[in-house]
């Protein structure tokens, strides 16, 4: 298998199947990167617009879960945006769940190397509060790193919520999120989940991209990784987050 295959097999999956690295024995990250962005070229040629990236196991919380002990990058298109009030599209997914994330807009472009916290936070224009829905295309959600980086952060869709507001009027690390599923308050967490502060996410982000000769462009959306663990969404389950400031939203399941 070399990246082009690998990249459209995973492209082309539409039930669970084992871990690339099964099939790959000698599977390391540089080349997972590879097949993510050959999978994103492929992507791009079928119409979807690249407009930001995705950090993944940004928080304590999905690392211990997924028994991964550092955070990757993912690309966003276009299609994976699911507006406010759209359906969940559970004909498209394998076994999705959902995650609170704080969600950065950037207002300039933000490359590395040596970007701070400080530094990236200058570059955001807004702040909002979202729901990434994550579908892995591996059984059992069991994978190693390389594995999750070949398969873009296990991506699927992501909807943002109903109040923007500038990172001066927050404190990020303090911001809160609780996770609602079918009326019960399921889980909590704060921005200090997500290395310790998100603006440290997007430094990584930054820094990481840069290595690759690539940078954060002015416009682009990034996920700074799920504050909590994720939850299994079902169809005609309720699935919510709320966030201190930044409003609530609820998923149509």
């Amino acid at each position: 298998m070399n990246v082009r295959e690998a990249a459209a097999s995973l492209l082309g999956t539409v039930s669970e199947r084992a871990p690339l690295s099964a099939d790959w024995p000698g599977l390391d990250v540089d080349t997972a990167y590879a097949i993510q962005d050959e999978a994103l070229r492929q992507r791009r040629a079928r119409g979807e617009t690249l407009i930001g990236v995705k950090l993944g196991l940004t928080s304590r919380a999905k690392q211990q879960r997924m028994g991964i002990g550092s955070p990757l990058l993912a690309w966003l298109t276009d299609a994976m945006v699911l507006p406010a009030g759209a359906p969940v599209p559970h004909e498209t997914l394998i076994h999705p769940r959902a995650e609170p994330e704080l969600v950065f807009v950037l207002g300039r472009r933000l490359a590395g190397p040596g970007v701070t916290a400080a530094t990236a936070l200058a570059a955001v224009d807004h702040v909002y509060g979202g729901i990434e829905v994550i579908d892995s295309r591996y059984a059992d959600y069991r994978f190693t790193l390389p594995d999750a980086v070949a398969d873009n952060g296990s991506s699927a869709y992501f909807s943002l919520g109903p109040v923007g507001l500038p990172p001066a009027a927050l404190d990020l690390s303090l911001e809160a999120a609780l996770l609602e599923v079918d009326g019960q308050i399921v889980d909590t967490a704060t921005g200090a989940a997500v290395q310790g502060h998100p603006a440290e996410a997007l430094a990584l982000a930054a820094n990481a991209l840069s290595a690759r000769g690539l940078a954060l462009e002015p416009g682009w959306l990034v996920l700074t990784g799920g504050m909590t663990d994720a939850v299994p969404l079902h169809p005609g389950s309720r699935v919510a987050a709320h966030f201190s400031h930044l409003g609530s939203l609820t998923l149509a399941t």
